[in-house]
């Protein structure tokens, strides 16, 4: 419902400080009543973290930042939840998987936003992670992933698995032993998130190779198409279908989201 792309293209020359909380609650009343009942849960305010901005709470400089400040986030929730009271209401963002500086870097600042707006009474039911991961990717580690979404889940909220994809950018150029990785990539991941009982949804972020954003943003320098999702381009089984099969059926019984 609030992202920092993808905005009209009147926004900067419409949107003041002065119309801008009303623009922003008439804009999601609108969508989430339109498909109240119908919607499982709403991604409500996306990717607000960007550590290299600097700003208080290693929030993003993004326009709605400008107009409103942090209390954009708080709005943009309570709004969501007046629209649809039934409705799942999440905070989503990327870049949250890996044992790396940065990226436990913006888990502390990820977990302070959510502690924050818990701790205020915004109505928030969930963490989404993107996971968009990496087949080439060595810094996994299962059991500082697991941490950070205990932690989570200690907030009372659950945690969704939103954009799961494996990129094969990196990966060698033959079929077999890259979607080999690709599968091992996904089965490993699964199985850590899917040990915390909070994890209650896993989304990947398309199905076949055929659509998939990485064949535009993350190309093989090779030329050959990327890999990275369940199905391949004639909607065929993978091994990382199979992979994630096998990481759910060994997975604790949650009862359903």
């Amino acid at each position: 419902l609030v992202w920092h792309k993808a905005l009209p293209v009147w926004f900067d020359e419409k949107v003041t400080r002065d119309n801008a909380e009303r623009i922003l609650r008439d804009h999601i009343d609108t969508v989430v009543r339109r498909y109240a009942g119908a919607i499982h849960s709403w991604d409500v305010v996306n990717e607000a973290v960007r550590l290299e901005d600097r700003l208080p709470g290693r929030l993003r400089r993004s326009p709605w930042y400008d107009r409103l400040g942090p209390d954009y986030i708080r709005i943009a929730f309570e709004a969501a939840a007046k629209a649809d009271p039934n409705a799942r209401l999440v905070y989503n963002d990327y870049g949250v998987d890996y044992a790396t500086r940065s990226e436990g870097r913006k888990r502390e600042a990820v977990y302070g936003l959510l502690q924050n707006l818990v701790s205020t009474g915004t109505p928030i039911h969930a963490l989404g992670i993107q996971s968009h991961l990496r087949g080439w990717e060595r810094r996994f580690d299962p059991l500082e992933l697991q941490s950070f979404l205990r932690a989570v889940a200690e907030l009372g909220l659950e945690v969704y698995v939103t954009e799961l994809d494996v990129s094969d950018q990196r990966l060698p150029a033959t079929i077999a032993e890259r979607d080999a990785i690709v599968a091992r990539v996904y089965e490993e991941y699964l199985e850590a998130v899917l040990d915390v009982p909070q994890v209650r949804l896993v989304m990947t972020w398309g199905l076949s190779d055929r659509y998939t954003w990485l064949t535009e943003h993350r190309p093989r320098p090779d030329g050959q198409p990327v890999r990275p999702l369940p199905l391949d381009a004639e909607l065929q089984a993978k091994p990382a279908w199979r992979a994630m099969a096998r990481a759910f059926s060994s997975a604790a019984d949650r009862g359903g989201v």
